[in-house]
């Protein structure tokens, strides 16, 4: 993934580094606004962005100026604007390739609250916060359910695209998808497995989201809801497919194997877990993302963080679990895991 330069600190990096939440602001306002649907439209000047927004004119001028002076609009002081055929497929809502959603995942309110006190969790080694990341019922998962489904999409492929070989010969296949929020990954495996069935777990409030996306999908008649604690409820060791998506980074090493153990004692003989997340480096500055996003599990929730390679081997061995096959995900910080019982 990304490299950090080996750029010397100085004044100017540090400056940069504390202006460059105003950026973040900026688009999020102006999606927020409209400002990006409204230009897409044909709006053009700072008075039509206005009246076709809603909002006053002064503050759309001086929006649209600080958004062209991000390179997202193009024109002058006093316009007209306009956008480039890239900053419209990704920002405008409807277009094919509109990634704008990903605005109330990645710079949602809930994150920005909790890394507010980032020096209070370090201090304390967990989250500060009364509600949290792992708070049953929190209402952000229901915003990550209806924002990443798309982006989701190139993973939950490679993902069926490793368990390929394994599946060629089973038939009608049980998927158990815990904690599945959107559904996708679930969704993805139940279209490519003839005659497969998939039941999702997660919270109620979040489950109503799954459901619909079931229904667009056309796989209402062959998905499943349950409601729960995925560490608590047990659906029998009848499944021939696990899916633990995502979730790990959220829990300690230890409580993570508890996981996949659980996971493991509901699989059918031969079954398989596919685990979908992100793994630490030992060179952060040669895999930063890996490390700021378990900064993030560290402001959100008690003992969770990005685990290592080495790590994930110990969960694994402590669930009577081996590596089958793993991949990294191309363009994305994720690592793609099917796993087996060991012999």
């Amino acid at each position: 993934m990304t490299t950090l330069e080996a750029a010397p600190v100085t004044r100017e990096r540090l400056y940069r580094m504390m202006r460059v939440y105003k950026e973040t602001s900026l688009l999020r306002a102006g999606l927020r606004v409209g400002v990006f649907d409204a230009l897409g439209a044909g709006h053009a000047t700072a008075a039509e962005v206005a009246e076709a927004t809603g909002a006053e004119p002064r503050g759309i001028r001086l929006l649209l100026n600080a958004l062209t002076a991000l390179g997202l609009v193009h024109g002058g002081a006093d316009g007209p604007y306009t956008l480039d055929e890239g900053a419209k497929s990704l920002l405008v809502t409807g277009e094919p390739g509109f990634y704008g959603g990903m605005v109330d995942v990645v710079a949602s309110d809930e994150e920005w609250d909790a890394m507010r006190d980032l020096a209070g969790a370090v201090r304390q080694g967990g989250s500060v916060r009364d509600v949290n990341a792992e708070t049953p019922g929190y209402h952000y998962w229901e915003t990550f359910a209806r924002s990443v489904g798309p982006v989701t999409v190139p993973t939950a492929g490679l993902l069926a695209e490793l368990l390929e070989p394994w599946s060629a010969g089973r038939e009608a296949p049980r998927i158990l998808d815990l904690a599945c929020g959107h559904g996708i990954y679930g969704f993805t495996l139940t279209r490519r497995l003839p005659g497969s069935t998939v039941t999702c777990v997660d919270w109620p409030n979040v489950l109503a989201i799954t459901r619909q996306h079931a229904q667009d999908q056309g796989l209402a008649d062959r998905a499943r809801f349950v409601p729960g604690d995925m560490f608590e409820l047990d659906l029998g060791a009848g499944h021939d497919l696990v899916l633990v998506t995502n979730v790990l980074h959220h829990f300690s090493e230890q409580r993570s194997a508890e996981l996949l153990a659980h996971a493991a004692a509901q699989l059918a003989p031969g079954g398989r877990i596919g685990v979908v997340g992100f793994v630490a480096g030992d060179a952060p500055a040669d895999d930063p993302e890996p490390h700021l996003f378990s900064v993030l599990m560290l402001a959100w929730t008690e003992a969770g963080e990005v685990h290592t390679t080495a790590a994930h081997e110990r969960m694994y061995a402590a669930a009577g679990l081996e590596a089958e096959a793993t991949r990294q995900v191309p363009g994305l910080p994720f690592h793609v895991t099917v796993l087996r019982r060991k012999p």
